[in-house]
């Protein structure tokens, strides 16, 4: 059935996105005279490392970075990826083969479906989940099947309970640990599990890995590629706009099965050029920032987590600490259900903006996610407010 004059069925099919409803809350209680204290969208208020900007600056004036960046202009970065993971991970990859730059994460998703699944395929898909994913599912013309994440679970998938037909329709498994929106982990044995449920079903595994730096202890988050037989069947997406907060810059890189990348390589082709040599000089600037700069970011999230959870308690909303990222996620006080509306509400009586837990999915309804990123003082009294409304609005 067609979307209607000027619309095609990919874009009728597109789920409504909550986001542009809290957009439009935030707008209003801007033009209410509200001072909006926004919690709603994970983009780092943390400064960038002045290599890349100094990278980026210079670039601008180099007329060599003037023109086109097709694929060979992208192996200064493709290397840089690979030396970068082996120094973390361990394992030497082919920058020519098991590697490829992004126009972002969010762009190499879109298009890594598009590369390896046919129409009518079924994704099992986190549920809660980076809410983008649905949309790239929908747009390709894929079934979404929910892998339902239980906080009884830890926010982990029950692979086995995956249904036998579910399982046999899919062509993909989508995961992305450190978590968004439950800031749950997952250690290098569920991710070993994982690839042989992967390999049981001939299925390729996606692992969405912006939040890469972001675990607050002293144990790296580990890699879903560096689990055994994985570089067969799995492929890693990385970000630069969490740890190195370039959110702005869009670049990033797959790493993985080198069928999958080739098949990507091939989609892209025909979409884009590849980001600027100029961002791309960054990006390689940014990964040789020393670790423990690096590090510096999920320390500050972690404090301001603990500063954020410790108010929300005090103000009567229970709520776990998270062990990375740079969210909290939490049930919405009182027995309040419908997320949206009281979200809605929220933003415009107090100005303080959250994300809705069902614009993750159907699991996330009853929940918010807070993203840390304001500092502390701001964090405890955006808590503060959220527990004097919510009170008043139980009445």
């Amino acid at each position: 059935m067609s979307g209607g004059p000027f619309r095609s069925r990919r874009a009728a099919a597109m789920p409504e996105s909550v986001f542009a409803r809290m957009d439009a809350a935030k707008d209003a209680a801007r033009r209410a005279g509200r001072e909006v204290v926004d919690l709603s969208i994970g983009s780092s208020d943390l400064p960038p490392p002045e290599a890349a900007l100094a990278a980026l600056r210079d670039a601008a004036f180099d007329p060599a970075t003037h023109g086109y960046a097709l694929h060979a202009a992208t192996r200064p970065l493709r290397e840089a990826a690979c030396a970068w993971y082996r120094e973390r991970f361990g394992a030497v990859l082919d920058p020519e083969e098991e590697a490829l730059t992004l126009i972002g994460a969010q762009e190499g998703f879109a298009n890594l479906l598009l590369a390896t699944a046919d129409p009518g395929d079924a994704v099992l898909l986190p549920d809660p989940g980076y809410p983008s994913w649905a949309g790239a599912v929908a747009v390709a013309g894929l079934e979404a099947v929910p892998l339902p994440l239980e906080e009884g679970r830890g926010f982990l998938p029950d692979l086995e309970a995956v249904p036998a037909a579910a399982a046999a329709r899919a062509k993909i498994v989508v995961l992305s640990y450190p978590n968004n929106p439950t800031a749950a982990c997952a250690d290098l044995d569920f991710f070993a599990r994982a690839v042989a449920f992967a390999e049981r079903h001939d299925l390729l595994l996606v692992h969405d890995f912006p939040y890469v730096d972001l675990a607050y202890d002293e144990a790296d988050a580990p890699s879903a590629l560096a689990a055994p037989g994985a570089r067969e069947r799995v492929v890693e997406l990385y970000s630069f706009s969490k740890s190195y907060h370039l959110a702005g810059l869009r670049i990033g890189f797959a790493l993985g099965a080198a069928p999958a990348i080739a098949s990507l390589r091939t989609v892209k082709g025909a979409i884009d050029f590849n980001a600027w040599r100029g961002v791309q000089r960054a990006a390689v600037a940014a990964l040789a920032t020393p670790r423990a700069q690096v590090r510096e970011g999920a320390a500050t999230y972690r404090t301001r987590s603990r500063a954020l959870v410790e108010a929300l308690d005090e103000v009567g909303v229970p709520t776990d600490l998270p062990r990375a990222s740079m969210y909290v996620w939490t049930r919405l006080p009182h027995g309040a259900t419908d997320s949206v509306a009281w979200a809605v509400a929220l933003a415009a009586e107090t100005g303080v903006v959250v994300a809705p837990g069902v614009g993750f999915g159907a699991r996330g309804e009853g929940w918010m996610r807070l993203a840390l990123v304001r500092p502390e003082e701001e964090l405890r009294r955006a808590a503060r407010t959220i527990g004097a409304w919510s009170r008043t609005r139980s009445r």
